[in-house]
């Protein structure tokens, strides 16, 4: 009797440390898709009453002008006729069911490093958005898209949070910190290899240009934790400047706690 009240003591103490903080994977695909990975940011209209993820913002650039997809579930206009493993390819790899690419500024660079467990997350979150008739321009580009961003990208582990400075990594890639402010190569795209967060990216849009900044330990290092984590999450800095676009401010805003401090925890590490 009394192993088995010790017993159910013990199970009722793991609930009550874990249970609260268990996510479903609508939940865990709701978090992401609102605040790390920032896609209502591109996938939703400045038009005044645009529904939320039904595509149709638009980016101009010397490269390309192009126009957001709607990711509702809408069959005509939208991704209601993808599959979920067709879903789950494109995120990854940039690939339409019918195998054109998904061009810029789409990270793909950036989606690619998504866990099987979020991507599928991402997925059902996607699925469960009301549908949205809205049919996008098509985007034309002026320099030719790659046939691939790479090597085919099937299977991602997931990275464990109680490893602190590999999910921070891992966080920083998916939520396009990487992407964003990595000093451009030859052809324009990101150089992880020799400019990973070096900054030197170039944007255009309504509000001008703006250039991103280093995210280097050296380009950071007189700003405190708490600096960072204010200016990730209110697009201000210290001195009262205010971040430029593209810079996701309003969904990085409903990022947790852990979460920034990760991100800020791995930028530390940078060399």
């Amino acid at each position: 009797m009394l192993v088995k009240t010790l017993l159910w003591t013990a199970t009722l103490l793991l609930l009550a440390v874990f249970g609260a903080r268990a996510e479903t994977a609508l939940e865990r695909g709701a978090y992401l898709v609102n605040s790390v990975l920032a896609c209502g940011a591109c996938h939703t209209s400045d038009a005044p009453g645009a529904q939320p993820f039904a595509g149709g913002r638009r980016f101009v650039t010397i490269a390309y002008t192009a126009h957001a997809a709607n990711l509702t579930p809408e069959k005509e206009t939208g991704l209601g006729n993808w599959t979920d493993e067709q879903l789950i390819y494109g995120l990854r790899n940039g690939k339409r069911p019918r195998g054109s690419t998904i061009g810029w500024p789409m990270p793909v660079a950036s989606f690619s490093a998504l866990s099987d467990e979020d991507v599928k997350a991402v997925v059902a979150f996607l699925r469960s958005l009301p549908e949205v008739t809205n049919k996008t321009p098509r985007s034309t580009y002026r320099k030719p898209l790659p046939a691939s961003y790479g090597p085919d990208v099937t299977s991602v582990t997931s990275v464990p949070e109680s490893d602190r400075l590999a999910y921070g990594r891992y966080l920083a890639t998916i939520a396009s910190c990487t992407y964003c402010h990595s000093r451009p190569g030859e052809d324009g795209a990101p150089d992880f290899k020799n400019g990973l967060a070096e900054g030197g990216r170039e944007f255009r849009g309504p509000w001008g240009q703006s250039l991103a900044p280093a995210l280097t330990p050296t380009a950071i290092g007189f700003y405190s934790d708490a600096d960072l984590k204010m200016i990730i999450r209110t697009g201000m800095r210290p001195d009262g400047r205010k971040l430029l676009p593209p810079m996701p401010i309003a969904q990085f805003a409903g990022m947790k706690d852990g979460d920034v401090e990760a991100i800020v925890g791995w930028l530390r590490t940078l060399k």
